[in-house]
This record gives structure tokens, C-alpha cells and sequence, in this order.
């Protein structure tokens, strides 16, 4: 595909990722599936990548497959462990070796292990880190490589409205996608200095962009074992008097994928229907 074409697809109101391949980390379940399934609605084949429940990965792929018979759009799914630098840098690897490239990761997955700050354990803090903020650097840095070779590609973490308001039980979780917010800019800030160096930094919107997107509160499986009366209080505090749908958050991510989005980096984009604001 020429950068003739690219623009092209990204000037057209549908495919506008056409051609392109997204590793969606956390790809196969809640947010990550909406992710999943909305970049593919725009052409992308998606690389889904899921910790270790194989059964409900399959169960996942054989649904978007019986979806997308007629459009021809492809999934393949990558089992690991974000925790570890290695395995971050495989799975990357693996998803370029099969699809010959990569030209979106959304860094999607993540972990909750709640405990009062008195509380806390060494392991829930380092766990919880390790996955949602050190797992995303690993995965960036090696999916930046490759993106800064061809001269373009896109980043999108997905943080969390937790992230900037703080909570209750939550210190680790906060603490992790809070940094999420600087690790963008950085990522951001690096990739246009090295684009810039190395001659790559055309000036068209086919380049390399870092953005985050906070979700608030939505529906999905985490939700569904909060108590309705504890429900009940957190949608009173959302201007919007509801929670967000997954397609929602997807929609977003979408965005900030296609080329069109190539003038905005080093972001932080709310879905939170108005709770933080």
C-alpha cells in the first residue's frame, strides 16, 4: 500500500484501516474485544493477544470469524504473559513475523488487585505494576522499533479514569495507569525526535503517534460483580447518569488508529461520560 493510498482509505468514511494490522493486547474479552472488533470493522486484521484462557480465546476468535466471512478481515490470537519483558518482546515478534508487519498496538490489558494502602502487599503492588505499567513500556519499546523503521504506526494505551481521580482500595491500580499518562508523552516526544533524526518525519499524516484513552466505568464482566446498590452510587456521581459501553471506549481507539488522527500525539483522551472533568 503507497502513502498515495493510505491517505486515501483514511479520507473515505469506512476501511480506513484497510490493509493494516492491530495487536490488541487483552484482545479477546470486555474492552479489549469491543477494541478488537471495531478496528476490524475498519479493515484491520486484528492480532488478539489473551494471558491463558485459551478456551475463551478460541470462543472469541470463532465469533469474530462467523462476523467477518464476508469482508475477509483475518484474527490470529498470541498467548502471554505481559509481566515479563521477554515475553512482550516474542509475542511483538511473533505477531510481525506472522502478518509481516505491525502498524497499531493498543495496549488494552490490565489488572486489579484491590487492597487498602495499609493493607497491601509487596506482591499486589509489584504485580499490578508490572502488568499495567512495565508490560505496556516492554510492548511499546519493541513495537516502537519496528514502527520507527517503516515510519509509521500508532500506540494507543487504554488507562483509566482511576488513573486521574484516584480511589479507595486502588493505590497500585491508580498508580499504574496514572503513569501510563507520562510514559505516553515520553513515547510520544521520543518518536517524533528519532523520526526527525533519521530523515522520516514528512510532514504527511503517515507517521508515528503515542495517545492514551481513559475510560470511566463500563459494562462489562468487572462490572457485573459490583453490587447494584454500589452501582447505583457510582452512576449517581456520572454527569451522564450512566456507564459507558464498551463500543464506546472502541470508537475512540479507532479514531486515533486511523491516519486521519496523524496531527494528534502525546494525548490523553476521556470516555467517562463527564466524571472527571
Amino acid at each position: 500500500m503507497t502513502t498515495s493510498d493510505i491517505t486515501a482509505a483514511a479520507l473515505s468514511p469506512e476501511g480506513k484501516l484497510i490493509g493494516r494490522v492491530a495487536f490488541v493486547t487483552g484482545g479477546t474479552r470486555g474492552i479489549g474485544a469491543a477494541i478488537s472488533q471495531s478496528l476490524a470493522r475498519q479493515g484491520a486484521t486484528i492480532a488478539a493477544g489473551y494471558a491463558g484462557n485459551l478456551a475463551r480465546a478460541e470462543a472469541f476468535a470463532e465469533e469474530f470469524r462467523s462476523k467477518h466471512v464476508d469482508d475477509g478481515v483475518k484474527i490470529t490470537l498470541h498467548q502471554g504473559n505481559i509481566a515479563s519483558g521477554d515475553d512482550c518482546r516474542r509475542a511483538v515478534g511473533e505477531v510481525i513475523e506472522q502478518h509481516g508487519r505491525l502498524d497499531i498496538l493498543v495496549n488494552n490489558a490490565g489488572i486489579t488487585s484491590d487492597s487498602t494502602i495499609a493493607n497491601m502487599t509487596d506482591d499486589s503492588w509489584n504485580k499490578v505494576l508490572s502488568v499495567n505499567l512495565s508490560g505496556v513500556f516492554f510492548l511499546s519499546q519493541a513495537a516502537l522499533a519496528h514502527m520507527l523503521e517503516r515510519g509509521t504506526g500508532r500506540i494507543i494505551n487504554v488507562s483509566s479514569v482511576i488513573g486521574e481521580t484516584g480511589s479507595i482500595g486502588q493505590a497500585n491500580y491508580a498508580a499504574s495507569k496514572s503513569g501510563l499518562f507520562g510514559l505516553t508523552k515520553a513515547f510520544a516526544r521520543e518518536a517524533m525526535f528519532q523520526l526527525g533524526r533519521s530523515g522520516k518525519l514528512s510532514g504527511n499524516r503517515v507517521s508515528v503517534t503515542v495517545n492514551t484513552v481513559t475510560p470511566g466505568y463500563v459494562a462489562t464482566e468487572m462490572l457485573d460483580e459490583v453490587p447494584e446498590k454500589v452501582l447505583e452510587k457510582i452512576r449517581s456521581q456520572i454527569p451522564m447518569g450512566r456507564v459507558a459501553e464498551p463500543e464506546e471506549v472502541a470508537r475512540v481507539v479507532h479514531f486515533l488508529a486511523a491516519d486521519a488522527a496523524g496531527y494528534i500525539t502525546g494525548q490523553v483522551w476521556g470516555v467517562n461520560g463527564g466524571l472527571d472533568m
